[in-house]
């Protein structure tokens, strides 16, 4: 049952990668996207392009760093399992070079509460995590300093990370991130956004925790 499991989540992790790059936050061979199972993740292998990516070719890792086969895996996987390790919740990871995402990465800028959907990250802004070399353990440390209370942030000079519950959800996430990065970006071309207080900020994350929940009406 567990490698009948596996064999499907390989499929959906390749699916995954195929689709953020058609959805434009992603290019080439860049980024890389996991998902959680028993005692570790499976994770895309390292410099693999994603249309000729084979099941088989993604990494099954334990939480330690160890891997299974001769693929080796992403050079990022630290980030993945860091976030694994220490938040339960996350059933799958993201992360992408997105276009947006990256600009603002590279000016050192979060994305504040512009918008009352950057909520959507978990709380009232997407940090931007301080720069440190690709694949270290710095720049998971960093990473999951900025993660603090949110599903989602920036990382320096290099894109952006979040994870889910599942693939379809992780993958909705970066879609949103994106999305907000380049109204953001925009916004400030014109001018200064006027940023949301505070307390309605912390009225609209009340209201997510029924989001696409079905209820009430006072829930819709």
């Amino acid at each position: 049952m567990a490698r009948r499991k596996h064999a499907e989540l390989r499929r959906e992790i390749i699916a995954a990668c195929r689709e953020m790059n058609a959805l434009g936050i992603n290019q080439g061979t860049s980024g890389n996207v996991s998902a959680r199972v028993e005692d570790g993740f499976l994770i895309t292998p390292s410099g693999v392009a994603y249309d000729e990516m084979a099941p088989e070719q993604v990494v099954e890792m334990d939480l330690e760093g160890g891997h299974r086969g001769d693929q080796r895996p992403s050079s990022e996987w630290r980030m993945h399992s860091d976030i694994y390790r220490g938040r339960p919740e996350a059933g799958a990871v993201v992360h992408t070079h997105a276009t947006f995402c990256t600009a603002l990465a590279c000016l050192h800028m979060e994305i504040p509460a512009f918008h009352y959907m950057v909520a959507v990250a978990g709380g009232t802004n997407v940090r931007c995590a301080g720069y440190a070399t690709f694949g270290t353990q710095a720049l998971s440390d960093t990473m999951l300093q900025a993660l603090e209370g949110r599903r989602a942030c920036l990382l320096a000079n290099h894109g952006m990370i979040c994870f889910a519950a599942d693939l379809g959800k992780a993958l909705a996430l970066a879609v949103e991130v994106e999305a907000l990065a380049r109204q953001y970006w925009h916004a400030c071309q014109a001018g200064e956004p006027v940023l949301l207080s505070d307390e309605e900020m912390a009225t609209v994350l009340e209201r997510f925790e029924s989001y696409g929940q079905q209820g009430d009406d006072s829930e819709r």
